[in-house]
């Protein structure tokens, strides 16, 4: 018998329907039943889906470098925080510190990293134990340079530095709509047998306002999703946060892109083996469930903040400026599988990959506005 199942089951014959995001919010995160609360939650060759870092470490070695060129650019503060939300497997972590701990033969990068490593604090905000238990076990000496957190909340504030998140805001949940002469939302019932969906009036005021502030015209049958989560979030980041950035890298679109017509039947897609497909009601806490980010909402929230947008950019465009031709001769020129290597760094860079798929946003909150090396080739913030 599936528990997590029997437990949504019992919450709906206790309360009636629920919206979808009740629904996504119990399959992902159900204490120790959820995707990715549960324990046995893998991610890369073994589980259901690959991230950047799970392609090539230069993807932390290139996030190393955008640090490093953060702190410069506030002026190296003595006390700059990285802040990891949700590391997964660790990967990023251990990849960001071996480029910091690898010498150089630029004096002035080796300069620049020696006192970086000085002055930074790396902290992981992971709410699960079983993820901080392979990330200990991956970081090894490390972990001893690591801070762990369970959630924002726990930060001082005032923090200089950076927040920055891999795929983390298309694995909140959502609210789902749908247009019938007006936008209704999608419940969850149970039938006796499956799982079936159900119109309802809208759940809250702050959906009737986001559908006002970003929904345009759309035609009938129209449905799509809303993260309101990720407004919540941000703002929990924004809130400590005094001097510095928060990074984001994720699927997602500009508001035209995301409500366009094309988009008719929404961005949600589920995984389970690295397969990909269109229905959550199954494989209930064992398959992944996401939707695409919408980063005009991200810019717009981040603007009620104090935050301002440095830059928007596909990550391939993002990767390509901020050098990463010159990390590739840094790392591995003289390697003898160095056309190995760039095989596999192309998946991070090309469109027909994660290069395109994925975008990467830049906020920032203090004096001035940074001039980011990263957006150089391309800044689409304006379109958002």
């Amino acid at each position: 018998m599936n528990i997590l199942k029997q437990k949504i089951i019992e919450k709906i014959n206790e309360e009636g329907p629920i919206n979808f995001e009740t629904f996504m919010d119990m399959a992902l995160y159900y204490p120790e039943l959820g995707y990715y609360s549960s324990p046995g939650k893998k991610i890369g060759k073994e589980g259901d889906f690959y991230t950047s870092p799970h392609l090539h470490p230069i993807f932390g070695a290139m996030l190393a470098r955008q640090f490093l060129e953060m702190w410069l650019s506030i002026g190296k503060p003595s006390d700059f925080s990285v802040i990891e939300m949700g590391a997964g497997a660790g990967y990023l972590c251990k990849d960001i510190h071996d480029y910091l701990k690898r010498p150089s033969s630029n004096e002035e990068l080796n300069n620049n990293k020696s006192v970086f490593l000085n002055s930074f604090r790396y902290v992981i905000v992971e709410p699960f134990s079983h993820f901080k238990e392979k990330q200990i076990k991956l970081l090894g000496d490390l972990k001893k340079n690591i801070t762990w957190i369970t959630s924002t909340d726990k930060l001082a504030k005032n923090i200089k530095g950076c927040f920055f998140s891999n795929e983390l805001f298309d694995a909140l949940p959502v609210h789902i709509i749908e247009m019938k002469k007006e936008f209704r939302e999608i419940f969850v019932n149970y039938n006796g047998k499956k799982f079936v969906e159900e119109m309802a009036n809208l759940s809250s005021e702050d959906i009737a306002h986001y559908i006002e502030q970003y929904l345009p015209d759309v035609q009938q049958g129209y449905r799509t999703e809303i993260n309101l989560k990720a407004k919540e979030c941000l703002k929990n980041m924004s809130a400590v946060l005094s001097n510095g950035f928060i990074f984001t890298i994720d699927y997602g679109y500009s508001n035209r892109e995301y409500y366009s017509e094309e988009r008719s039947q929404g961005t949600l897609l589920c995984y389970h083996k690295h397969q990909f497909h269109e229905n959550p009601y199954q494989n209930i806490g064992k398959q992944d469930i996401t939707a695409h980010v919408n980063f005009s909402s991200l810019k717009r929230w981040g603007d009620e903040q104090g935050l301002i947008t440095t830059g928007y950019c596909p990550q391939g465009t993002y990767l390509t400026a901020s050098g990463i031709d010159e990390v590739i001769v840094e790392l591995y020129a003289d390697s003898p599988d160095y056309l190995s290597e760039i095989s596999r760094i192309k998946g991070l860079i090309m469109p027909h990959g994660m290069g395109e798929s994925h975008s990467v946003m830049i906020q920032y909150k203090g004096k001035g506005l940074p001039d980011l090396r990263g957006f150089s080739m391309r800044n689409l913030a304006i379109n958002l």
